[in-house]
């Protein structure tokens, strides 16, 4: 008995350490995604806080590549609540990305091709450190998002079917 009730524990314990903290689902929407890259991200002390309160929104962020750092650009991290004007951050403040050179050298050759471009995905907690999903993606026409919908309608639709029987 006592096994079982430290495996959960153990489980719980890992869960809360890899704690998914902000999700960007309207950019697996907008673009199709071809590669992803986990990166850590240089941020200020308030801007640790609002993130592990979950006050923050990846919807318009993007991530450039300028003097071989990766920058994530346009991501809002709302204020702190407990901090003075003159302590806190600013929301929209450009944020360095943490990884190593062959990845973002891999990178850069990748967005050379017409049509790719860096979208956050998600901001999770790995541990203690607070790290952000990028990916690779391409852009989807009209058609292609009605055609994925679709696509994901036929797969809801057929598991439906196979549970009734």
């Amino acid at each position: 008995m006592a096994k079982g009730g430290s495996k959960s524990a153990a489980k719980a314990k890992r869960d809360a350490a890899n704690k998914l903290l902000a999700d960007n689902r309207m950019a697996r929407h907008q673009y199709e995604i071809l590669e992803t890259l986990e990166t850590g991200v240089e941020l200020l002390g308030t801007e640790v806080k609002s993130i592990r309160a979950g006050q923050v929104n990846l919807r318009d962020g993007f991530c450039l590549i300028r003097n071989g750092e990766m920058q994530l650009h346009n991501v809002h991290i709302s204020p702190h609540s407990h901090a003075g004007r003159y302590f806190n951050h600013d929301p929209l403040r450009v944020r360095k990305l943490l990884a190593h050179r062959r990845e973002i050298d891999k990178l850069r050759g990748a967005l050379d091709q017409k049509g790719l471009t860096l979208i956050p995905l998600n901001v999770h907690l790995k541990g203690s450190w607070i790290k952000v999903t990028i990916g690779l993606g391409k852009g989807r026409k009209l058609h292609d998002k009605r055609q994925e919908e679709r696509r994901k309608q036929d797969v809801k639709e057929t598991r439906a079917a196979i549970a009734r029987l």
